[in-house]
């Protein structure tokens, strides 16, 4: 049985600040990467708006990325399981979403 008086050592203790659960909002994500890291910028473009500005930019060990990779697959997976599949936005492939939405264009 273990002590009470002594902390886990498979714990992990995180603290949250309230600025960063607030969250920030993105519509796009570039990834680029080195033979030592992965790069992802998290963007937010607004329709009409010919400039989109990056909100976070996170930078991760090839093996969290990887990681990273898996957990959201599995995230993915279940929340597909509890509210159905997730359409592709995209059926042409990737693509940076250029005034979407905006006045048209002539």
């Amino acid at each position: 049985m273990a002590n009470p008086n002594q902390p886990d050592e498979n714990k992990l203790n995180i603290e949250l600040p309230e600025d960063v659960a607030e969250g920030i909002y993105s519509n796009l994500a570039i990834i680029s990467h080195s033979h030592a890291e992965f790069v992802i910028d998290f963007i937010k473009i607004l329709p009409g708006v010919p400039k989109g500005k990056v909100k976070a930019r996170i930078i991760l060990t090839p093996e969290h990325a990887k990681r990273l990779v898996k957990a959201l697959q599995d995230n993915i997976k279940k929340y597909e399981e509890n509210f159905g599949p997730i359409k592709d936005v995209s059926p042409r492939g990737p693509g940076i979403p250029i005034n979407f939405g905006g006045a048209a264009q002539a």
